[in-house]
């Protein structure tokens, strides 16, 4: 591949005029174990999994099944994306393949909004995990009791973890995909190691030695009263704890699952970046990276929840989970500051089994290894859909450029941090009521979604050179191409999440509009997403009707499959 960029603009003969340039200007420098760590933490257990199962204290549906059960369901998701990475491996992932496949129209609203606004979105949320994994138990364990209850609980704590969170994803993202590989390589092992670690205390520890130190460790770190393991168990009863790890309805562990795939949903992440993938266009080698990811990961968080029920017990896990949202998210300023006064990290709580200082810091240290490997998902994948839209002319031609020592859009990673930092504050002070929009955090990545896997599924048909001259033409089931039997899989999937978030039937996850006469409406989240795909739609017309003044056809680029 090329790795010149000619510079925008520049004079050409008629059939090179209608993307910018002959070449991208990326390289693909990552290897597939590259994409693999990526897909790991884009699915990560300790920071994204833990927090999202904590939230779900009140579902009947038994964990560990919803985890197992979702996770077989979402591999048709594995083949749809490694399916369409093998026969267009470009920059931009799901915008490329709906734009080619769908139309120019529908990739650009699906993919912008579910690639570009919506992850602003996710700014305050990673920043929460941030403070949670790294400066309270890190802080407390230092003797610092005072500092870690303000970045635990004062809004000004938080938006200062968002602007130090901002400026670490800028710096490893701009620094190029050759860094980034190198640095997430790093925080794997670390990270795994110190899980590892953790893993054993939960392994030779028991309930009575748990329940000891975290009798001793509270109280010393946070301040925490007499009695808190009781008072923990019997606050989270009373906020109504209801999660298992085993048992419930096979309905009520499918009604857990549009809560769980916050979590395991996106082992896909990477997919925008795999035009910068050494070997892309081998279907599976796509495959196998991002299904031992979703598979390790879940094996991964079984084995964790079974070492928890070991130790720390389930039942107060579950009911310190309960305790400690129910709190913080009460609008009447009825439930009573929780016993355990911080988020039940288990590793933290793991830690409580020894009371070395020394070793619990330098774990827990170890442990937010998954953050800091992690935390460029938020904006990496981003950026290249905002490329790969500006190369093909929808956005203005400076969004395209590449760093030419780091090869990175450094303009379309600030289209992202920017308007992250702004979301930030309005989101952490609740300006405008902001918090209230979190529906859309994954709402519309999954219609993004749902976009690619009608794609996957028409792709044979509508496209059948392009499908008969890639190398996954030769995988069929009982005649029918795999990546469109896959396809429906997903496509059924993702309707069923959606239907169940947004009109919330049984009145389970309160941030949809109820069709229930006891669910909550969510009426402004609804508007905010709505408003989303307006803004992305005035946008593409907007580029497109200035385009076709200056004599350029977007219709045209749209038939033609993006250079590398």
């Amino acid at each position: 591949m090329s790795t010149q960029s000619m510079p925008a603009g520049r004079a050409a003969a008629p059939e090179s005029t209608l993307f910018l340039r002959k070449a991208t200007g990326l390289v693909r420098s990552w290897s597939v174990f590259d994409a693999f760590i990526y897909a790991f933490f884009s699915i990560n257990l300790v920071t994204l999994g833990l927090y999202i199962i904590s939230q779900m204290w009140y579902l009947d549906g038994g964990l560990i099944p919803t985890l197992i059960i979702s996770a077989i369901i979402i591999l048709s998701e594995v083949v749809v994306y490694a399916g369409l990475i093998a026969v267009m491996p470009r920059a931009g992932g799901d915008y490329v393949w709906q734009s080619r496949i769908l139309g120019g129209g529908i990739g650009f609203v699906l993919a912008v909004t579910g690639w570009w606004f919506i992850l602003w979105l996710w700014t305050p949320l990673y920043a929460d995990m941030l403070r949670q994994v790294f400066f309270v138990p890190l802080l407390a364990v230092l003797g610092f009791k005072d500092g870690a209850n303000f970045f635990s609980w004062d809004p000004n704590g938080w938006m200062i973890v968002s602007v130090l969170m901002l400026v670490f994803v800028t710096v490893v993202i701009a620094l190029g995909m050759k860094t980034y590989a190198r640095m997430q390589k790093f925080c794997f092992w670390v990270g795994n190691a110190g899980l590892a670690v953790v893993a054993l205390f939960l392994l030779f520890g028991s309930p009575e030695a748990f329940k000891a130190g975290l009798e001793a460790n509270a109280t010393q770190l946070f301040g925490a009263a007499p009695g808190v393991f009781d008072a923990t168990i019997k606050a989270g009863q009373a906020a109504g704890a209801a999660a298992q790890l085993w048992g419930g309805s096979l309905g009520a562990i499918f009604l857990a699952m549009p809560y769980i795939v916050w979590f395991n949903l996106y082992p896909n992440w990477g997919a925008t970046l795999y035009g910068e993938v050494k070997g892309a266009s081998d279907f599976k080698k796509n495959l196998s990276g991002m299904a031992y990811a979703l598979i390790v990961t879940t094996v991964m968080a079984v084995v964790l929840f079974l070492l928890i029920d070991k130790t720390i017990t389930w039942n107060f896990m579950n009911n310190a989970n309960a305790a400690y949202w129910a709190y913080r998210l009460d609008t009447t300023g009825k439930v009573a500051v929780p016993p355990l006064n911080v988020w039940p990290y288990p590793a933290l709580l793991a830690m409580f089994l020894t009371d070395n200082r020394i070793l619990q810091f330098v774990v827990l240290l170890a442990m937010s290894m998954w953050f800091f490997g992690w935390a460029g998902t938020i904006f990496l994948s981003s950026t290249r859909v905002i490329f790969a839209a500006a190369f093909d002319r929808l956005l203005p031609e400076k969004v395209a450029e590449v760093d030419a020592r780091t090869r990175t859009p450094i303009y379309a990673l600030l289209l992202m941090v920017v308007p992250g930092l702004i979301v930030s504050a309005l989101y952490v002070y609740n300006l405008l009521n902001f918090q209230s929009l979190i529906l859309a955090a994954v709402v519309v990545i999954a219609i993004t979604y749902l976009g690619s896997a009608i794609a996957a599924i028409v792709l044979p048909y509508t496209k059948k050179d392009l499908y008969e001259a890639s190398p996954i033409a030769k995988y069929k089931i009982a005649g029918i191409p795999t990546i469109t039997v896959a396809g429906v899989i997903f496509t059924a999937f993702l309707l069923f999440l959606l239907f169940e978030r947004l009109l919330d039937p049984n009145a389970l996850y309160g941030i949809g509009y109820s069709i229930n006469p006891n669910g909550a409406k969510n009426i402004t989240s609804l508007v905010f997403m709505g408003a989303l795909y307006v803004i992305a739609l005035v946008i593409y017309f907007a580029a497109k009707s200035y385009r076709k003044s200056h004599g350029v056809d977007i219709d045209k680029i749209y038939k033609e499959i993006p250079v590398e």
